[in-house]
């Protein structure tokens, strides 16, 4: 039975009005009910490193983290974190002030938003993006403003999305509090240079902006891309708040463990927020994440050779049944064009997808403010099996059109 209300308020909170279902979600019962392969939603289909997973069943065995763990995470995972982002970037940080430990990347930048976000304050964030950054952003009572990356050709004939940075500055006001940026950017797979960042980071000095950083596919980059932190530029490292996952590189989403790096005002500022959304979360995943941040690099080289190889077979199979295909540089993620198809609404082809091809994907649209700028593209995931990408490929090129 429906609640009713006297004033006939609707019972949800205006802030979260325009979020229905996600997408996901759709997309997801879409590929259960018509038995279609799933290339929607960016969860792999196969466990990652075995001696991960043991670390995880040896800690649920011992008894660490069964109870709930230390607010901040456990002292394990804390201090691998520090070793990780010093390892691969140079970065120090304190464990035990400079780090926190998430239910995951979401819940890292629901919290920072909520805490560092007073109503009324603009965000600036690059569009297409992760669709929980304008529901947290609404949560927190800010306004999104939305900086396009927009699609060209380069040189090579490689489709690419690109930021241009002075609608990036012009974006920015005396309303402005904070900059969310995403690199490697999903859904794009476009990869921030050098130069992008400086320039950011420029702007972020000069303007006293904060900037909130999702990096969760640090590790996969491919062909001439780096992964450069934000917080390693001239004056970032004290207003950078630097978002990691260990889901997204260990292929375990379902465990749910994230963190922040950042200085230790901004890390005692998201923890108040984080403390009252799940207090603590995935005790023995902690200890079993911080084993995961310390494999070799072989391990990261292989991780990222075998996404570049079902880049390379998704993004030629896409091409071969007509898409027009935008190579990613990161992520695992391939946006394709639809219009070569004939088509131009990417919710009417998602759609319509499972049953025409027996294939799902996800509209990018959802991930844009300015929905006819998304329109016509349509992204694919890559993080399965090669068998799975081998059949979903063959679909395509026989029944997308």
């Amino acid at each position: 039975m429906t609640p009713k209300s006297s004033s006939a308020r609707p019972l949800l909170n205006r802030r979260l009005a325009e979020f229905g279902t996600t997408i996901f979600a759709e997309m997801s019962a879409l590929a259960q009910t018509t038995g279609a392969i799933n290339l929607g939603q960016g969860f792999p289909d196969t466990d990652g490193p075995e001696a991960v997973r043991e670390a995880a069943v040896r800690a649920l065995r011992d008894g660490r983290g069964n109870q709930y763990p230390p607010g901040p995470g456990v002292p394990e995972l804390r201090a691998a974190v520090t070793a990780h982002q010093h390892r691969h970037y140079g970065l120090s940080y304190d464990p035990d002030t400079e780090v926190l430990v998430t239910a995951g990347a979401t819940e890292a930048i629901a919290a920072s938003l909520l805490a560092l976000l007073e109503p009324g304050d603009e965000v600036v964030a690059l569009e297409p993006y992760y669709d929980s950054y304008a529901a947290c952003i609404a949560m927190a009572g800010g306004t999104r403003v939305p900086v396009t990356l927009r699609p060209h050709m380069t040189a090579d004939g490689q489709g690419t999305f690109r930021l241009d940075l002075d609608e990036l500055r012009a974006a920015v006001t005396d309303r402005t509090r904070l900059l969310l940026l995403n690199t490697p950017h999903n859904p794009t797979g476009t990869v921030l240079t050098r130069e992008e960042l400086a320039a950011i980071a420029e702007l972020a000095v000069e303007r006293d902006l904060l900037v909130v950083t999702d990096e969760v596919y640090e590790h996969l980059v491919f062909d001439t891309a780096e992964h450069i932190p934000l917080a390693t530029f001239p004056g970032m490292r004290e207003r950078t708040v630097t978002i990691g996952s260990a889901g997204k590189t260990f292929s375990f989403t379902g465990w749910k463990v994230g963190w922040i790096t950042a200085a230790p005002a901004l890390v005692t500022a998201v923890r108040s927020a984080k403390q009252y959304l799940t207090y603590v979360a995935s005790g023995p995943f902690q200890y079993a994440v911080a084993e995961a941040l310390a494999l070799p690099d072989a391990y990261f080289d292989a991780f990222r050779a075998d996404m570049l190889a079902k880049r390379d077979l998704l993004a030629a199979g896409l091409a071969d049944a007509g898409f027009g295909v935008y190579r990613p540089s990161g992520t695992y993620f391939v946006t394709t064009d639809i219009r070569p198809l004939g088509e131009s609404d990417g919710f009417a082809f998602c759609r319509a997808l499972p049953e025409r091809a027996g294939v799902v994907a996800v509209p990018n649209a959802v991930f844009y403010d300015h929905r006819e700028e998304g329109a016509p593209f349509v992204r694919f995931a890559f993080c399965k099996r090669v068998s799975v990408l081998e059949e979903a490929v063959g679909r395509l090129k026989t029944r997308a059109r």
